[in-house]
């Protein structure tokens, strides 16, 4: 086989190493669709999971910029030729897209597609993906730009080498894909265990003591008007009672810090909750992180718990529809941003009342990792929660 420049073993080997070094299910697609166009200097890539409702669950493009794919709309549904790739688990060579009696047109700011290669991604006998080339490109001295490659009259650009080796490539993308989906999967069932755990552990530990609280200061309150002296030793053992209770309470949260910080970072444990919180909630969560790599253990900490309790008023409190968490790099530090539409409130009569919405734990976060909160909210214009953390 032979594809110029990305021709020979080394350059599927490395086509492949970068498939299995990702976890995440969307840094697997990404690469896949990457891997395969710069492997078979394609002009464009694209790679589509379908639903179970004639649409994609995901979909990733590479070669078309940023401004490109948000002018094109809404995602493709399954018809035509991504049809007959899903649905009949065949390949698909073609020297114009736009010539096949089943191709039914693309939205006006659609790049222009001319010769195509497309193969199934299967599991089995699942059709867990497609993955699908477009415009064929010819190296000139190594360098980009190519310019379309020279092919046959009425020829395709891509060639039955190329097929086979996206065939190759498709098999390894299903096995990457599968071990990805498995693995969020099994933090998701991490995390239910965790909670899980947690709940025996307070119910444990901490409601025996509430319970004990609870009969020490009824028996105080009998006693109060016929034997102060007692009551008074009753009300001591409440306040002791709730300041092991407290400990208590202390110990369980600290332990809380999830592996994952530890494992995976920030960056990725952050990622990972919005993606199951965007699943579980009908708002739509979303994260984006420009910039940050590595923060001092205790500041990843702090920002994670600060996002957590963000996102838990937002979801539980302010009926939103969008809650956008971004995590920025700044002068060496970084910067939480955790946004919804929702109703929003007065933070100064917030404040007044004493409902603080745990902007006083917040706080507390942020300080204590050496880093700043500032909270914007007006009512019926949504609520802005921002930490700042200096660089380690």
């Amino acid at each position: 086989m032979s594809h110029g420049p990305r021709s020979g073993l080394a350059a599927v080997s490395s086509a492949l190493l970068a498939m299995s070094r990702h976890l995440e299910v969307r840094d697997v697609l990404k690469t896949i669709t990457a891997s395969a166009r710069e492997l078979l200097d394609a002009q464009y890539a694209a790679l589509g999971v379908p639903d179970d409702h004639g649409g994609f669950a995901q979909f990733v493009v590479d070669g078309v910029s940023e401004e490109q794919w948000k002018a094109i709309g809404p995602l493709p549904r399954q018809h035509g030729i991504l049809a007959a790739m899903l649905h009949e688990a065949r390949s698909e060579r073609l020297a114009d897209v736009r010539k096949d009696p089943r191709f039914e047109g693309w939205p006006k700011a659609h790049p222009d597609l001319v010769d195509f290669l497309g193969l199934p991604i299967r599991d089995g006998d699942e059709v867990i993906g497609a993955l699908f080339l477009a415009n064929k490109l010819r190296p000139v001295g190594g360098h980009p730009p190519h310019p379309p490659c020279e092919k046959p009259e009425g020829g395709c650009g891509f060639t039955a080498d190329d097929e086979e080796l996206l065939g190759i490539l498709a098999q390894h993308a299903a096995i990457a894909l599968t071990n990805a989906r498995l693995y969020e999967r099994s933090r998701e069932l991490t995390i239910a265990e965790e909670r899980s755990r947690l709940a025996h552990e307070l119910h444990d530990a901490v409601s025996q003591k509430l319970f004990s609280l609870r009969l020490t200061a009824q028996a105080a309150a009998r006693l109060v008007d016929r034997d102060p002296s007692r009551a008074k030793g009753e009300l001591h053992q409440v306040a002791v009672l709730a300041a092991e209770a407290a400990d208590e309470l202390r110990a369980a949260v600290v332990e809380l810090r999830p592996a994952a910080l530890d494992e995976d970072g920030l960056v990725a444990t952050l990622r990972t909750q919005v993606q199951v919180l965007d699943r579980a909630h009908t708002a739509r969560v979303t994260f984006a992180c420009h910039g940050v790599k590595a923060l001092p253990a205790s500041q990843e900490e702090a920002v994670l718990r600060v996002a957590q309790e963000a996102l838990h008023n937002a979801l539980r409190h302010s009926r939103a529809d969008h809650v956008d968490v971004t995590l920025d790099r700044r002068d060496g530090g970084a910067v939480l941003r955790v946004t919804d539409d929702g109703c929003g409130f007065d933070p100064q009569a917030v404040r007044r009342a004493g409902r603080h919405l745990g902007l006083v734990s917040m706080r507390d976060r942020a300080s204590g990792a050496g880093g700043t909160l500032n909270v914007e909210s007006v009512p019926g214009k949504g609520t802005t929660i921002e930490m700042e953390v200096p660089g380690g």
